[in-house]
């Protein structure tokens, strides 16, 4: 039978807010005082569930409250939830970046944390200085680390910068290189946060089939964030759900993605724009609004599969100024917020887009002669950039459903469960033999 790799108890983890640090002297003291006298520390008694959508009344938040669960070693555990719902808080812990308010939390072996872009890596050294500094800080020897260095370096596609300060790499330099890093020194533990997402789909894909080599070939143990659900149902057998802080759920990965897309399913929808999250961007240029068209150019929550479809963005400029060379782009999701489809100006239009000096307001559309997609939910997200500064990014910025329609012309349907997306195709048959 398999030993526990990780051992939560009771673990919950509170936050003063508008607090640089979690707490203050006087509030240790105090929590101390209560605690050697047997009674329960009384900044937890006034602390509040962690919903961002209502308003307290204390300054005490509980970014975890009373979590308990074991993870087997050789085991992957997907963790998925909303943005907020205390899913980075639970890796912090458990990578030892931060302490818990109470509980314990027993590891057997060395840990390695993906958590966020820029975390573990010095940005003045060299990526070869970091990949040895990171097997140093996991109690490694140099030689250990040097028989690994050639895989590393490959696995991350970066020999050619890897003598180069990794400040000067681009994001998804940095993160191949930190993956790389974090599962090929071997570490008991592997730890990652949302940071794939940062990643192409071709280093994703890498990715993932590394991560299921570490614990199925390895038998090492592997946390895994992400709001992608076909990576989660891909390589976790187990998965949590946390909300606002707590476990809502934790079983069979299947069971618990679908529960979560039915909770998350209304959450997804806005037609205007100036509330919803941003991922990044300055807002200099902002999405204000967006549509889904039907055929008869009507605003419609629901497309037919084979007939066309209009998306179209209202922009507002906030810095009214003479933009050129601007790409936007819309990808669509599946109902497991994999990317399958992604459509830009620079194709739809064959050129970049220009905005003329004092102009306040932009409206763009996209056109789709033909919607390529079975039976099923959506979601689109928005993005808009130039070479140097990413001005709008909105994940999910909304919700549109698919119905059947003839789109091969010849009333056949294809399931969703057997394809993402629709190619029409003809057959003929060329001849028969004895």
């Amino acid at each position: 039978m398999a030993k526990p790799a990780i051992i939560l108890e009771n673990i919950s983890k509170r936050y003063r807010l508008g607090m640089v640090g979690s707490g203050t002297l006087r509030e240790d003291v105090v929590g101390w005082y209560y605690k050697v006298r047997g009674k329960e520390d009384p900044y937890s008694l006034i602390a509040e569930t962690n919903n961002r959508a209502q308003k307290g009344s204390s300054n005490y938040v509980w970014a975890l409250k009373d979590i308990n669960f074991s993870i087997e070693e050789g085991e992957v555990l997907g963790v998925i939830g909303k943005n907020g719902a205390g899913k980075s808080t639970l890796l912090k812990l458990l990578s030892r970046v931060t302490a818990p308010t109470t509980g314990s939390i027993k590891a057997r072996g060395r840990i390695a944390s993906l958590l966020e872009v820029g975390t573990g890596f010095h940005p003045e050294l060299s990526g070869r200085d970091n990949i040895f500094l990171n097997g140093a800080i996991m109690g490694m020897r140099r030689a250990e680390i040097k028989s690994k260095f050639d895989e590393i370096v490959d696995f991350a596609g970066v020999e050619r910068y890897i003598d180069t300060p990794v400040k000067r790499y681009s994001s998804g330099m940095y993160v191949r290189l930190a993956f790389a890093v974090a599962a090929h020194l071997e570490p008991e533990i592997l730890i990652v946060d949302e940071v794939l997402a940062v990643g192409d789909a071709q280093f994703q894909k890498k990715a993932i089939g590394k991560m299921k080599d570490v614990s199925q070939g390895q038998g090492r143990t592997v946390l895994f964030v992400s709001h992608n659900m076909a990576s989660i149902r891909n390589l976790c057998r187990q998965t949590i759900l946390l909300s606002n802080g707590t476990i809502q759920s934790m079983g069979n990965t299947s069971e618990i993605v679908s529960d979560y897309l039915a909770y998350h399913s209304d959450n997804h929808t806005h037609q205007s724009l100036k509330e919803a999250k941003r991922f990044e961007g300055n807002l200099h240029i902002e999405f204000s609004t967006i549509a889904t068209l039907n055929r008869e150019l009507l605003e419609s929550q629901t497309m037919v599969s084979g007939e066309p479809m209009n998306i179209r963005l209202g922009l507002a400029i906030n810095a009214k100024r003479k933009y050129s060379k601007l790409h936007c782009s819309v990808s669509v999701a599946n109902e497991q917020f994999a990317t399958i489809m992604h459509l830009s100006t620079d194709e739809g239009m064959g050129e970049s887009l220009n905005i003329e000096d004092g102009v306040e307001h932009l409206t763009l559309n996209c056109f789709i002669d033909q919607l390529a997609l079975p039976r099923g939910k959506y979601y689109l997200s928005v993005f808009i950039w130039d070479k140097s500064v990413v001005f709008d990014h909105i994940l999910h910025a909304k919700s549109f459903f698919v119905s059947d329609g003839n789109f091969f012309g010849n009333g056949a349907i294809k399931e969703p469960r057997h394809t993402m997306f629709l190619v029409k195709n003809q057959w003929t048959q060329m001849d028969q033999h004895g």
